[in-house]
């Protein structure tokens, strides 16, 4: 199995800034992709952006300009730079992966189990 292990989560000030940070144990599976969402209780899920193996950084237009991914495979660690955070940015944070085992082409999905981020106006 993968585990993800999120960690940043805090309570902070309309304006201010946050880093997230997930860091992925894999043993057996290779991770084709990390990112993030995110979930205001009532509401679905909701992406705020991911980053390929390759590099390739998907960022929802919601949050575009002022969230930022980045990653290091080569430590299973992906990052979430919030920047200019609003209210409506209070969520629980989860880091998502998809991965497959060694050999095989099935990707499946694993999440962790959140952080919480408030933002107080």
């Amino acid at each position: 199995q993968v585990q993800l292990a999120e960690s940043g989560g805090s309570l902070v000030q309309s304006g201010d800034s946050l880093r997230l940070t997930c860091v992925a144990s894999r043993p057996g599976f290779i991770i084709d992709v990390m990112g993030w969402y995110r979930r205001v209780p009532g509401n679905e899920r909701e992406l705020v952006g991911t980053i390929t193996s390759a590099g390739t950084i998907s960022v929802s237009e919601v949050v575009e300009g002022r969230f930022f991914i980045s990653g290091d495979y080569a430590k299973n660690t992906v990052y979430l730079k919030m920047n200019n955070l609003k209210p409506d940015d209070t969520a629980t944070y989860y880091c998502h992966a998809k991965a497959r085992r060694y050999g095989r082409s099935q990707l499946l999905n694993f999440w962790g189990q959140g952080t919480q981020v408030t933002v107080s106006s």
